[in-house]
């Protein structure tokens, strides 16, 4: 294979190093290709307050450009920038060279050419050589360009590097990539999540994040190839996999399915399914030969004790058994559910002992520092003993996904919420829920699906017929979606038709909470009128129908050691490191004193700005020796 660039012929490139599933850091984990070009790093950058850029001609170029580290918001200290002011519309510029393209495989048998945006909070406009190339609205979710014919110089308004010489459709060696960001710091129907509209971060609201903050990049493929795929474990013996084509498969093409267990070296088996006949989604059930009558299923099956993941390799062939496309992916074989009164996994009775993760940095915000931080993050709620993590208010990189699925980590995957109700908020979340849950619903560390928390967005639904349903609507929504995981309607408060019964409380004595959480007689009053949190447990005519009732915010003690923050926080303090520990442990000896409580998370995993209530420093370095803290976690 050779790819033509500027009439020049270049060596196809070797498989991506980081390509390797087990090396973490592509940002689709669970659809690789051999090659692929990361255009993160500097890029030019500058505010536009007055939001002339568009009518001025910045899709072009723009004057007096600073440079930013991308994929870092420019609010961040980590993006050179550090401007925390109100800024609602930004512009980025990027050169894409000769070097990005070999990079990303371009070749006769790859032609087309993909740019793919990981997260621009909240909508972006995309040109290339000065060509309109499209716009996405959705801040936490992925988007794509097929940018081929504009990167040839074909279309009409096509810029800087159109004259270079090429031939015919030959890709020319330079062009300009140009995002303008919009994000409105005031829009109170985008959602935001913790992302505060005020000037200075204050309560439990922190800095904003504007503009590209996922990774930026660029992948060569087949006119035919897979363009997403989707792995749902269908019991014991089998898998259901869904795959949407990007182009038309040729006729007599078939797509070839092969699984592999590497922590035994073992081959789970090939099997083959028409592709011509299916544009543009083949839904299959793919047999796991081992397990043909479920023998030996606790051997194959995910867990956070024993994350056990089955590789996958697809290759769509031509009627020849040509191969016209090869992705390489993974799954577990596992099920969440409730029953009896408790979380299930497995089928299986489970204690889920979580923790809050508002996954913000305080060199980069919503961005991690480095691709890496996310397998750090993931080991170091795991050391500290805990089996999940809920992630709050933020729809997480895929590779914190990666990292738990590949380590052990349970996951609740949560909405950022909005706080605005009314036609356009509404439009907004479940445009973007939708396509989270789409784009993640093949990740076995996903337990369950969190719409709506306290109501945010919803603060009415105590007696607003229009938001219960609404709230409703959402959750079932998810059910259609994904049938396979439990839904939380609205967590902590006022909730309906929820799968999980979740009650927020920041008792902070020990032996209250124990009494409140004691035994049957004490669930009934938990559950019944106003719940702990002092709201409403159920609106809308819903009742408790004996679903798992789990205790999903609680604790939230603040210890600062060494200096401490004038305005730093949280729902009750400790005097000093053993106060502190004694505390953690007497609220946890409460929880697992329980007769009926299924699970429980512990606010918070780090000290984020001003709340201070974190086991680990906002750096994560932890406040007494982590061993200590595992153990009045886990109660071991």
């Amino acid at each position: 294979m050779s790819s033509v660039i500027d009439d020049v012929a270049v060596a196809a490139p070797a498989a991506h190093p980081l390509a390797s599933r087990q090396d973490g850091t592509h940002p689709r984990p669970q659809l690789l290709r051999g090659a692929w070009a990361d255009l993160t790093g500097t890029w030019d950058f500058r505010h536009d307050d007055e939001d002339a850029g568009t009518d001025a001609g910045w899709a072009r170029g723009f004057p007096d450009a600073r440079d930013i580290v991308v994929p870092f918001p420019p609010e961040s200290p980590a993006s050179g920038i550090g401007d925390t002011g109100f800024h609602p519309v930004v512009w980025y510029a990027r050169t894409i060279r000769t070097e990005d393209l070999v990079a990303a495989g371009h070749g006769t048998d790859r032609p087309r050419l993909l740019l793919h945006f990981g997260a621009v909070d909240h909508r972006a406009r995309v040109w290339v050589d000065g060509q309109f190339v499209g716009e996405h609205e959705g801040g936490h979710t992925p988007f794509t360009f097929d940018v081929t014919d504009v990167l040839r110089g074909n279309g009409a308004g096509a810029g800087a590097g159109a004259g270079t010489g090429a031939g015919a459709g030959a890709l020319v060696t330079e062009h300009r990539l140009v995002v303008r960001a919009e994000d409105d710091p005031h829009d109170l129907t985008q959602p935001r999540g913790k992302q505060d509209w005020h000037q200075d971060a204050h309560a439990i609201w922190y800095r904003r994040t504007t503009g590209i903050w996922q990774t930026v990049w660029l992948e060569a493929v087949p006119t035919a190839s897979v363009a997403t795929l989707r792995w749902t474990p269908a019991g014991p013996t089998a898998v259901d996999l869904s795959v949407r084509f990007r182009g038309r498969p040729p006729v007599g093409a078939r797509l070839r399915v092969a699984l592999r267990f590497d922590e035994r070296d073992e081959d789970l088996g090939t099997t083959e399914f028409d592709a011509a006949s299916h544009h543009p989604t083949l839904d299959v059930t793919v047999p796991i030969g081992r397990q043909r009558n479920g023998q030996a299923e606790d051997e194959l099956t995910w867990s956070p004790e024993r994350p056990r993941l089955v590789d996958a390799t697809l290759e769509l062939l031509d009627a020849d058994g040509r191969a016209l496309d090869t992705v390489t992916s993974y799954l577990g074989v596992r099920t969440v559910g409730v029953g009896g009164g408790r979380f299930l996994l497995n089928h299986h009775p489970y204690d889920v002992r979580s923790v809050l993760d508002q996954a913000f940095w305080p060199e980069s915000h919503l961005a991690a520092p480095e691709p890496l931080a996310h397998r750090r993050e993931v080991e170091l709620i795991k050391d500290l003993g805990f089996t999940a993590a809920r992630v709050h208010q933020k729809m997480e990189d895929p590779r914190f996904l990666y990292w738990a699925d590949r380590l052990g980590l349970l996951v609740w995957a949560e909405a950022p919420g909005a706080y605005e109700f009314s036609p356009v908020a509404v439009q907004r979340l479940t445009a973007e829920w939708i396509a989270v849950v789409e784009r993640d619903a093949s990740h076995p560390s996903i337990a369950t699906w969190v719409p709506f928390n306290e109501s945010w967005g919803i603060q009415h639904v105590v007696d607003d017929p229009a938001q219960q349903a609404y709230a409703r609507a959402l959750t079932d929504l998810t059910r259609a979606l994904d049938p396979s995981r439990p839904v939380i309607t609205n967590d902590g408060w006022e909730q309906q038709h929820t799968d999980i019964v979740t009650i927020h409380d920041y008792e902070g004595d020990g032996t209250r909470l124990a009494a409140t959480y004691a035994d049957d007689a004490a669930r009934t009053a938990a559950v019944s009128g106003i719940a702990p949190s002092g709201h409403f447990q159920f609106v809308g005519g819903a009742s408790d129908v004996g679903q798992p009732v789990m205790l999903t915010e609680f604790g939230g003690v603040d210890y600062q050691p060494g200096s401490k923050r004038e305005d730093g926080w949280g729902y009750t303090s400790a005097t000093d490191g053993d106060d502190w520990v004694a505390r953690i442990t007497a609220l946890y000896d409460a929880v697992r004193a329980s007769s009926f409580l299924a699970g429980s998370c512990w606010t918070q995993l780090t000290d984020t700005m001003q709340e201070t209530n974190g086991l680990l420093n906002a750096d994560r370095t932890p406040k007494v020796p982590i061993e200590q803290i595992r153990r009045a976690v886990t109660g071991r």
